[in-house]
């Protein structure tokens, strides 16, 4: 059985706590995958196109895929064996200022 509220109160703490962007994302989709949810991974757009990031359990579950937007921008996309597409949309949303690997910054040094 999922845990949908569960998953969504751990990755808030992750988030919370923060830390280095892909460590982020990596306990995201474990804490994901402790909470009964058997694939999720993320991919980055890199120059106009998608690019696989981080990815945990089995991809051969049914997977519902949301793109992932930041300030109106999309910048990568979560794959994740769900069948609720608001929990979907609500963990790409949360996670989404951690997804900017490829984000165009139009030739200027980026600084968080």
């Amino acid at each position: 059985m999922t845990d949908y509220a569960g998953a969504l109160e751990a990755i808030d703490r992750i988030l919370n706590r923060g830390g280095d962007a892909d460590d982020v994302l990596r306990a995201v989709l474990e804490a994901l995958n402790e909470r009964g949810i058997p694939y999720a991974a993320i991919r980055f757009v890199e120059s106009g196109r998608l690019v696989d990031g981080p990815s945990i359990g089995d991809s051969t579950e049914a997977v519902t895929t949301t793109p992932i937007v930041y300030q109106g921008d999309r910048v990568g996309e979560l794959a994740i064996a769900v069948e609720d597409r608001g929990f979907a949309e609500r963990v790409a949303t949360l996670i989404s200022a951690h997804v900017l690997v490829g984000w165009d910054t139009g030739g200027r040094p980026w600084t968080a």
